[in-house]
């Protein structure tokens, strides 16, 4: 089965997620990636996409196809759901947590990114929009102050920064290749990495 996403732990780095087309979503050891340690089941639709907290070892949040967010714990003693809540109407294709505090979780959905609270999953703010096409990624610089969700044809820059609740501040278009994801550079977060086809472009 067609696995969607996968999250290294940042508090254990042996430890692994993956979310698939199948519903489920497995933790692995990965020392010993022969059977899986956990595997949640719950979600309706195919899991899009997945992300450890960053400051709690033991939740994951997921999404799937059919925009419904899930918080789940990866306490051996539970194995439970904490929280569902959906999103949009359309599918939310990615989901990550604001590095370092986790007070933010993004997820895209169709041209919107959904801005949720890191601990309820509760919208937290309107949608931000701009995008003509669809999302396809979103990444956060290291430190959290900024994120950048990506669609074929633009990479729309969000701040996060003191006084600031997903403000846009930046737009960057894209004519010929189509974009598909991107990335902060981990030591100069100033510095983002955008994929388009077989090549990759650097901007600010």
């Amino acid at each position: 089965m067609l696995i969607t996403d996968v999250r290294f732990s940042p508090s254990m780095p042996q430890r692994l997620a993956t979310s698939s087309f199948d519903r489920t979503l497995r933790v692995w050891d990965a020392a010993d990636p022969e059977y899986s340690l956990r595997t949640f089941t719950g979600h309706q639709a195919s899991i899009m996409s997945l992300d450890f907290h960053p400051n709690k070892q033991d939740v994951i949040c997921s999404c799937d196809s059919a925009g419904q967010v899930r918080s789940w714990s990866t306490n051996y003693a539970n194995l439970l759901c904490l929280n569902c809540v959906k999103v949009s109407r359309g599918v939310a294709v990615q989901l990550r947590f604001q590095p370092r505090s986790g007070k933010y979780l993004a997820t895209a959905s169709e041209k919107a990114v959904f801005i949720l609270d890191g601990e309820t999953q509760i919208a937290r703010r309107s949608p931000l929009q701009g995008h003509s096409k669809d999302i396809q990624s979103l990444c956060w610089d290291s430190p959290g102050d900024y994120l950048a969700s990506v669609s074929e044809d633009s990479v729309r820059i969000w701040s996060f920064t003191s006084g600031h609740d997903g403000e846009f501040v930046h737009e960057l278009n894209c004519s010929g290749n189509r974009f598909h994801s991107c990335a902060f550079h981990p030591a100069r977060p100033s510095l983002l990495v955008i994929v388009f086809g077989t090549l990759g472009h650097k901007g600010k």
